[in-house]
């Protein structure tokens, strides 16, 4: 057996890493992460525990964080060489990065409305 044909064989053997369990284990962590959401929506910002600034960012991170999981196990980008997985993080920290400047734009253009 060469080396060549035992690398593609090892390749092969990361994409099916995803047994059940993991798919199981990635499906529970996301419902954990989606119940926290909803506890903070539904009952932590409306009796006033947490102020809805402070509840926006835990949001943002949550739903990244959600994203991540998305992307790395059920798009299988963890099993991936690094040069593919560069080509869809490095663009999504622009559009992040995007975003918060025009967030940040967004309340200029508000505060010269009042």
């Amino acid at each position: 057996m060469s080396t060549e044909s035992h690398e593609v064989h090892h390749e092969e053997g990361e994409h099916q890493s995803m047994t059940k369990g993991r798919i199981i284990k990635v499906a529970l962590i996301l419902s954990a992460i989606t119940a926290v959401e909803f506890i903070i929506a539904l009952i932590l910002v409306p009796k006033g525990i947490v102020p809805i600034h402070y509840a926006n960012p835990v949001y943002i991170v949550l739903t990244l964080l959600k994203a991540f999981y998305i992307v790395a196990f059920f798009m299988h980008l963890k099993f991936e060489k690094l040069g593919l997985a560069l080509a869809i993080i490095v663009p999504i920290l622009f559009i992040i990065g995007l975003i918060l400047v025009l967030t940040n734009e967004s309340h200029h253009w508000v505060d010269l409305r009042v």
